[in-house]
């Protein structure tokens, strides 16, 4: 691991022997004996602390003298420190036919629990769509007693039944005046059963300007791909409430993150390096939780990089701590690459490519770099030896059932009897 940052702690699914030969890198090894590799090795390293942290990491191509870069920000490890901003929560609720139920009782469970933690600074609106969408009121209100109440009655008043017009919803959501004063957060609850999927992130690009989405995704099979790439269009980021989740704590967790941001509106300094292809292009906020990669290819020199934000609502800037450029850092170049094609996709999906211009770019990217893509594919051919005869031979091959899951249950025994 070569983390940047001091590493706080390392834990494993497996056990492990773990070493640090400096505060930011460590070597780790799965610990004597024998593991039945029935589950998924998850590594975690923690390197939040008390406060928030950076560095910028560097390589240059010896064959091309192209640079790469990686700046990273980590959040402190909680939000005991950070200022409470005043915000402004759009809740946009689902309420169609396919979330009845279940569902839509956890959606408004969600939202109760938001409504339940807004202070007299906050502003608050709720709008629901199915076949169509209307809303609590014209702007967003103020979160006094009064309107809180009346925001719960309306909340109670909602079930699902109906179609999925989600564009009308996201044109409610995104097209009224903004209160600069505020953080403005748009909060879709839904299962996304849509299959416009191409028009709502068109339209989330069209009207987003400075709100942030955060998803939620309600029920035992969410539409993944539709909720992640709208948290990622609004510079937020995405949960998921299965049946079985408790929607007020998932609620809870999240509006305490978003309540204290540790960076706001961030903006980058690059000083005298040359900067080009920086990916994410929009730079999210920085919240406890979560921490914010930026990469990109450079040229000239590394110089003094500086960031600046805002943090409760007042401006902060500081230096980024640079770590050595000598090192032989290849990754980054990959890590660039991979950022590239996930931000040419995204733009396959709500500009459409009717020349080919972007699936070229994927492709010639994917191949420079030897990374899979849509476009790309690695193929193995074993030619060091033929086996002998004019036909294969089947070799049975144990292997164990997963963790936590029963035999009989899933694979079971063939019919004729026999053992598998």
């Amino acid at each position: 691991i070569d983390a940047g940052v001091e590493i706080e702690a390392i834990k494993a699914t497996h056990a492990i022997v773990a070493r640090q030969p400096a505060p930011s890198t460590a070597t780790v090894r799965l610990a004597g004996g024998n593991t039945i590799p029935n589950r998924d090795f998850v590594l975690d390293f923690r390197v939040a602390g008390e406060t928030l942290k950076s560095n910028l990491l560097t390589w240059r191509d010896p064959a091309t003298q192209q640079g790469y870069f990686t700046l990273m920000l980590y959040p402190p490890a909680d939000t005991a420190g950070l200022e409470r901003q005043p915000i402004e929560f759009v809740f946009v609720l689902d309420c169609s036919g396919s979330m009845n139920g279940r569902p839509i009782e956890q959606a408004k469970e969600a939202v109760t629990a938001a409504l339940d933690r807004l202070q007299p600074t906050d502003t608050f609106q709720i709008i629901q769509f199915s076949s169509s969408a209307s809303q609590l009121g014209a702007t967003p209100l103020a979160a006094t007693s009064d309107n809180l109440a009346r925001g719960r009655r309306y909340l109670a008043s909602l079930d699902g039944s109906g179609g999925t017009e989600m564009i009308a919803g996201i044109r409610a959501a995104l097209e009224f005046p903004h209160d600069p004063a505020r953080l403005r957060f748009v909060t879709f609850l839904t299962d996304g059963y849509i299959g416009n999927e191409v028009e709502i992130l068109g339209a989330i690009h069209e009207r987003i300007d400075v709100a942030r989405i955060f998803s939620f995704g309600v029920g035992s099979s969410v539409n993944r791909y539709l909720m992640e790439r709208m948290a990622k269009a609004g510079r937020g980021a995405v949960a998921y409430l299965g049946p079985d989740d408790s929607a007020r704590r998932i609620m809870d967790g999240f509006f305490e993150r978003v309540s204290h941001p540790a960076l706001t509106d961030i903006r980058i300094d690059w000083g005298g390096m040359g900067v080009s292809e920086v990916y994410p292009a929009a730079i999210p906020d920085l919240f406890v939780g979560r921490a914010v990669t930026v990469t990109g290819r450079y040229s000239g020199a590394p110089g003094e990089v500086s960031v600046e934000g805002f943090t409760g609502g007042a401006p902060r800037s500081f230096p980024v701590a640079t770590g050595s450029g000598a090192g032989d850092r290849p990754e980054l170049a990959k890590l660039w690459a991979r950022l590239r094609i996930a931000d040419l996709s995204d733009r396959q999906a709500f500009e459409g490519d009717h020349y080919g211009e972007l699936a070229a770019a994927i492709r010639t990217t994917a191949l420079e770099h030897q990374l899979m893509s849509d476009y790309t594919a690695f193929v193995a051919v074993d030619a060091s030896r033929r086996t002998d005869g004019n036909y294969g031979v089947t070799v049975p091959q144990a292997l164990p059932v997963p963790d936590g899951v029963r035999y009989e249950t899933t694979v079971g025994a063939p019919q004729d009897g026999t053992s598998q």
